[in-house]
This record gives C-alpha cells, sequence and structure tokens, in this order.
C-alpha cells in the first residue's frame, strides 16, 4: 500500500487541513499519516483561534514517521512560524524525502492569516527548494512573486518569478481570476494550462488542501507530475460537484464521493 504523509494543521470542523488530507488519501485507497503543526478552531465560518506545537514536538512526530512508516509521497500544508518551516526542512532533508507537495497556506477560504510574514521569507529560502511542485492561489501567488495578477499573463510571470526559488514546479491556481477554473503548472519555462468549467458552488472551504494531497497521492502512485495534476483536478471537480452542504458558511466537500456506501 502507498503511503502519504500530511504536515499541516488540523481543522476540528473536519473540512481543511490534516482532516481533509486524511479523507482525501484515503479517498485514492492509500494510507494517511499526519504531522501536526497547530491546532485551529475553526468552522465553515472562520478561523477563532490557534495553538501551534513547538518544534520540538513537530521534530519527533517527523522523526517517529520516518524512521517506521517511509512516506511514498509528502504534502505540507499550514506551516505558520519560521522555526517549524526550519525543522520541516531540515527533516526532510536528513531522511531525504522525495514527491514533496508545499501547499503555500497564507490565508484560509474565510479570510483569516495563517501565516507569520518571516514564515513566507523563510519557507521560500528553505522548503520551496525540496518541493516537487508548489500550488500557491492567486493570492498567495501575488504575495510570492510581489505581482499583481489580474489576467493569465501575469499568472505566468508570478510563477517565473516563485520558480527562481525551487527546483520543481509552480501550480498557480487561477480559479479566482476568470470564469473558468484555469490552472497553471509552469515547469522549467514551460506552461502547461489545465482548464475547467467553474462550478457554481459556495461551498469550497478546504479545496486547497484537498487538489494538493491529491497530487501528492498521484505522485506516491508513480504518476508524471502533468498526470498527478491533471488527476488530482479531476478527482477535486468531482468532490465539489457532489454538492455536499454543510453548516453555515462555506461548506467542506464530500472527499468520498467515488466511493460506494456499504456500510451502514
Amino acid at each position: 500500500m502507498r503511503k502519504v504523509l500530511s504536515i499541516a494543521g488540523s481543522d476540528c470542523s473536519g473540512g481543511a487541513g490534516i482532516q481533509a488530507d486524511m479523507k482525501t488519501i484515503c479517498a485514492h485507497n492509500m494510507y494517511a499519516m499526519t504531522a501536526i503543526t497547530a491546532l485551529t478552531a475553526q468552522n465553515t465560518t472562520g478561523v477563532y483561534d490557534i495553538m501551534e506545537v513547538s518544534p520540538e514536538f513537530l521534530a519527533k512526530q517527523l522523526d517517529c514517521i520516518f524512521q517506521d512508516i517511509y512516506p511514498d509521497a509528502v504534502k505540507i500544508g499550514m506551516v505558520s512560524n519560521s522555526e517549524l518551516v526550519c525543522v520541516i526542512s531540515e527533516k526532510l532533508q536528513e531522511y531525504q524525502v522525495k514527491n514533496v507537495v508545499v501547499d503555500t497556506v497564507m490565508v484560509s477560504t474565510s479570510g483569516s492569516r495563517l501565516m507569520q510574514e518571516e514564515a513566507c521569507k523563510v519557507m521560500k529560502e528553505q522548503l520551496f527548494p525540496l518541493g516537487k511542485v508548489l500550488t500557491p492561489n492567486l493570492f498567495e501567488a501575488e504575495v510570492l512573486s510581489g505581482i499583481e495578477i489580474k489576467s493569465q499573463e501575469d499568472m505566468v510571470l508570478a510563477a517565473a518569478e516563485i520558480g527562481k526559488y525551487t527546483q520543481g514546479a509552480v501550480l498557480v491556481k487561477g480559479g479566482h481570476l476568470t470564469q473558468g477554473a484555469d490552472d497553471l503548472l509552469y515547469e522549467n519555462e514551460k506552461e502547461i494550462w489545465y482548464c475547467k468549467e467553474k462550478i457554481e458552488n459556495p461551498n469550497t472551504h478546504g479545496t486547497g488542501c484537498t487538489l494538493s494531497s491529491a497530487i501528492a497521492c498521484n505522485l506516491a502512485k508513480g504518476y508524471s507530475l502533468q498526470e498527478s495534476v491533471k488527476n488530482a483536478k479531476e478527482y477535486l471537480t468531482g468532490a465539489i460537484e457532489a454538492g455536499l452542504d454543510l453548516g453555515k458558511g462555506r461548506g467542506p466537500l464530500n472527499h468520498l464521493y467515488g466511493k460506494s456506501q456499504t456500510y451502514l
């Protein structure tokens, strides 16, 4: 069985963070593991509090995982401070981890800031070079590149700028730019566009977490990066189209939409 590790924050309401990651990994018939960077008190209406773990405790979690059940791919989500970023970077290098997907989580769907400014700088310098692919949304791509994005041409410029920090690729998610859901994969100065019709569903809590985890699952299975992004985007589209409607705000996705309900 393929194994995938999520290094991210916990969402007590189950829609994003490691809970979304675990559901996604299980939906891909893989073994899910987690290293928690922070506990959050949140639901579909917002993030109300954050409790970070200590760098020492995060390091112990990672040691326990890598020394026992070595993952085939790793997804990195919410990392709120620079000390935690440094721990993750050190452990990825120590254990020579491959297939690393870095989801540059800075702000939640509800608008709450999830990363300190200093952590962003350290992440660019220490974590980005280790990623096989980075997955910023438009807001994150603007912050990371310093380029205001108003068109697909701007997405390319931003991806190229962010790409200077990594030996891997950059996937800029453009769902909020046009009427479609057009994402750009930029690798070695090559542009690959993934275009889908935008789904009219306000329940998008955890979409970024879900997409990055699905990419990690496909990489773990041995697919190329281009195939992994394509397959992950199709999975995400199905999870949104399933039309789950929970909570008073932006609700979560149906991560298990493709699974038959065998058990009562």
